[in-house]
């Protein structure tokens, strides 16, 4: 068995046509029709990913999310008609771990779900990534400046975690996409400047000095000088 899908979709037919094709993948698949259901079965289910569309009766996929987060590290995919910048950011700043406009291939999804599925941490790997006064609880999903804990977003965090596994590296904004956002990514890529902006200002103000360098026309680099 491929794994234990949760999908939250109250269009029939999109939940049919997706619980075939995972069917077919071989992943057990469970459904939900509204917001309230679904965060229940959310949280009192075993799911290795949920899908779960953002305009649902109830609550709203987003409340749902927000909810599931106060407990739960489950991967999220994020099925929505909502096509906006905003939109898109509102989302994985609550810990949505990929997003995908309706329509879509059935391909493409199944793609994402295989990305995000991998991107799980292994129980072996290292949960502690440290470089001058930033230290990551990679487990807890926490970090700290000098022992003070900074707050970051689920992407923020993400971001942070590439820097710190890369230190003294120059990264591209294409590697952020293809190791951050998980897939190859169509669109304009000063989504991981905007990124790279919030966290070094909260960096910043918890360091008393700047961490993230930009190299201009390559990158971006973590070091202490």
């Amino acid at each position: 068995m491929a794994g234990r899908i949760l999908i939250v979709e109250d269009e029939a037919a999109i939940a049919r046509f997706v619980e075939l094709e995972l069917q077919h993948e071989g992943y057990a698949v469970d459904k939900a029709e509204d917001g309230r259901s679904g965060l229940e079965l959310a949280l009192t289910g075993t799911y290795d990913l949920i899908l779960l569309d953002i305009m649902l009766p109830g609550l709203s996929g987003l409340e749902v999310l927000r909810r599931l987060r106060r407990e739960k590290e489950t991967p999220v995919i994020l099925l929505t008609a909502r096509d906006t910048v905003m939109d898109k950011v509102s989302g994985l700043d609550m810990g949505a771990d990929d997003y995908i406009t309706k329509p879509f291939a059935i391909e493409e999804l199944l793609a994402r779900i295989r990305t995000a599925l991998r991107k799980r941490p292994s129980p072996q790997a290292d949960n502690r990534l440290t470089l001058g006064p930033i230290a990551m609880d990679v487990a807890r999903r926490q970090v700290t400046a000098d022992g003070t804990p900074v707050e970051l977003t689920a992407r923020e965090f993400d971001v942070l975690k590439l820097f710190l596994e890369n230190p003294e590296i120059v990264l591209s904004r294409e590697t952020f996409l293809s190791r951050v956002w998980g897939y190859d990514y169509v669109g304009e890529t000063n989504v991981v400047d905007v990124y790279i902006r919030y966290l070094r200002s909260k960096l910043d103000s918890a360091c008393g000095r700047s961490l993230i360098h930009t190299v201009r026309g390559v990158g971006y680099v973590l070091r202490e000088a």
